[in-house]
């Protein structure tokens, strides 16, 4: 390509698509995105689509990671490192949970030294990128909402019965249910809600579709697809070195370079943000060297620090509570139904003579599909994560809310355990064909302590950029986890128990851990038999942080330390992973990063809010 603009925006997801969007705002202004994976499909526009998104390499970097103290019972035991690869990042791959996260965690952030970052200083961004839809179902706190955003921010219709009662369970054990992106998520008791999501009329609303897709057409923004960055080009030495490019290679293998005449800014999440300066010689020297990357600045910090969420399944049986597979995968239209898994023939040429039950299941698939297309309701509207709890163990973290239970109102098919979660369904389940039955229904409760204080790594495994990086999650590493995992674990027993019409019974309990433990279905597990289910089978919630982190990579401003020009911006710089999913925060950075770089250089955004 060769060419030259102000600004070169690197990786195209949660908050790059949000720089892009709001510094073209400006006509005088240029901007080059490079994104290494393409556009959306169309399945990722459909919410309970969602697993299929990812374990797909067109939609996703298929990273797995070392999982430390955990992942004894996975696949090889390697953690899935779930990233998006496409025009708005993980925001499409997501389960779309609208979350910001506890006021507590950005008033620490701004008392540990990221000035600018409390939260009064950050509500103005999360408000501007929202386009909040009103529901009685959710006791909103209206006036912690905007609705004139871009972003797609409302509950499913139809509203799902399982769902509400587990917000009722919730309730039932002390929690007030409430909006817990309003004030009662300061309730000292926690808040239960259904799950505020990134969609709009029953579809994802990604950033892609939030920011990008509206002004694809703007002569000043040129968006590259299929870009896989090997480095930031920088000049100079020591004390003066300075961003004033990128370069990529293609799809085919050729190598290009565009110059950015006034920043550089890096929005490649808290993987990909480390990998590309590690790559471009920003790191610790000595793992540089022994990598084969010559050291251009020294910075110890990038790629550490690492924070992730881990929430660990307990599954039930759940016959007239949860939504059965067939059901899910008859509001995904026919090609759900097709051969190897469903009953339609695999070939859609060979419908012409199907028998009279297969031609009236196929037909409702068809007019379901077309419900949710024209009006956005309908199963398919929801990723099916539909509720959620937050709340105190009183273990720790007194600045806010250490622990969130979220609620799954369907079970998926054994192909999905296995090849998505990496859990094999022979070890989980006794029987996992006859209790997976997808004309059973079963729901899943996901407690997940959200201020862990175990930290990972983000290391050049190659200098070769198409060689992954090495991520060692290290869950686990420090006691504290343990404890809060199997305290969040208990009271998520407990909703289950709570729950409306005499409790949900016995969960899930793996046959080969329930014999190591002597645990009879009936009886309470042991504290040691829930933190053996943790270590086997606790799941990522790929909410990865800190790998950047204000103060040590970057300064407040985004500003990577030692280097002039160059910006990060994404879940990478967050001082501490916030209390709560990851993506609205997310979006709220690239926000506030617009912002910052538009005052300091003259761009005129439409609004300023900051």
């Amino acid at each position: 390509m060769g060419s030259t603009y102000d600004y070169v925006i690197v990786g195209a997801g949660s908050a790059g698509a949000v720089v892009a969007a709001r510094l073209t705002e400006d006509p005088d202004v240029r901007v080059c995105l490079l994104e290494a994976g393409g556009a959306p499909p169309p399945a990722e526009l459909m919410p309970a689509a969602v697993a299929s998104l990812q374990n797909d390499p067109s939609t996703d970097w298929m990273f797995t990671g070392d999982a430390g103290g955990v992942g004894k019972g996975l696949v090889g035991g390697r953690m899935m490192v779930p990233r998006g690869k496409m025009l708005g990042g993980s925001s499409g791959i997501n389960y779309m949970a609208y979350v910001r996260g506890h006021p507590g965690d950005f008033d620490a952030w701004a008392e540990g030294g990221a000035e600018g970052w409390s939260y009064a200083e950050v509500l103005p961004y999360f408000l501007k990128a929202e386009g909040f839809v009103h529901s009685t179902e959710l006791h909103p706190d209206l006036e912690a909402h905007a609705d004139d955003g871009p972003v797609g921010v409302s509950v499913r219709e139809p509203i799902l019965p399982a769902s509400t009662q587990f917000v009722d369970a919730a309730g039932a054990t002390g929690m007030k249910q409430g909006d817990y992106n309003g004030a009662d998520r300061r309730e000292a008791s926690g808040v239960a809600s259904l799950f505020q999501t990134t969609t709009k009329d029953g579809k994802r609303s990604s950033t892609f579709h939030a920011y990008l897709e509206p002004v694809m057409d703007r002569e000043n923004l040129t968006v590259v697809t299929g870009a896989l960055v090997e480095r930031i080009v920088l000049e100079g030495s020591g004390n003066d070195v300075r961003a004033t490019g990128v370069a990529y290679r293609t799809d085919d293998g050729g190598h290009e370079e565009v110059s950015a005449g006034t920043e550089v800014v890096l929005c490649a999440g808290a993987i990909g943000s480390p990998h590309v300066l590690l790559l471009s010689g920003v790191g610790a020297r000595d793992e540089l060297a022994a990598a084969g990357v010559e050291c251009v600045v020294d910075l110890p910090d990038v790629g550490r620090h690492l924070k992730d969420h881990l929430h660990t399944p307990l599954m039930f049986a759940a016959d007239g509570i949860g939504e059965t597979m067939t059901e899910v995968a008859m509001s995904l239209g026919p090609d759900a139904l097709r051969a190897p898994a469903g009953p339609l023939p695999a070939d859609p040429a060979d419908d012409v003579d199907l028998p009279e039950p297969l031609a009236a299941a196929k037909a409702e698939a068809e007019r379901r599909l077309g419900e949710w297309f024209t009006t956005g309701k309908g199963l398919a509207s929801s990723s099916l994560y539909d509720a959620v709890a937050f709340f105190s163990t009183g273990l720790g973290d007194a600045h806010t809310h250490d622990a969130q239970i979220g609620f799954l109102a369907c079970g998926y098919t054994p192909g999905i355990w296995e090849a998505v979660f990496r859990i094999p369904p022979t070890a989980f389940f006794e029987d996992p064909d006859a209790f997976l039955d997808p004309t059973k229904a079963q729901v899943v409760i996901l407690p997940n302590p959200v201020q862990p204080h175990s930290e990972g790594t983000v290391t050049l495994a190659s200098a070769d950029a198409a060689v992954p990086p090495r991520i060692d999650l290290n869950y686990f590493d420090d006691p504290h986890d343990v404890r809060v995992m199997v305290a969040v674990m208990r009271k998520a027993l407990e909703i289950a128990a709570a729950w409306p019409g005499g409790g949900l019974g016995d969960p899930v309990v793996p046959p080969h851990l329930a014999q190591a433990h002597g645990w009879e279905p009936g009886t309470e597990p042991s504290d040691a038999l829930l933190e053996d289910m943790a270590r086997h089978y606790a799941l990522t919630v790929y909410h990865e942080t800190s790998t950047c982190r204000i103060g040590d990579v970057v300064d407040p401003q985004l500003r990577v330390r030692g280097i002039d020009r160059l910006r990060v911006a994404d879940a990478s710089v967050m001082p501490n992973v916030v209390s709560g999913n990851t993506n609205a925060a997310t979006i709220m950075i690239g926000e506030k990063a617009a912002e910052m770089i538009a005052s300091d250089h003259g761009v005129r955004l439409h609004r300023m809010v900051g």
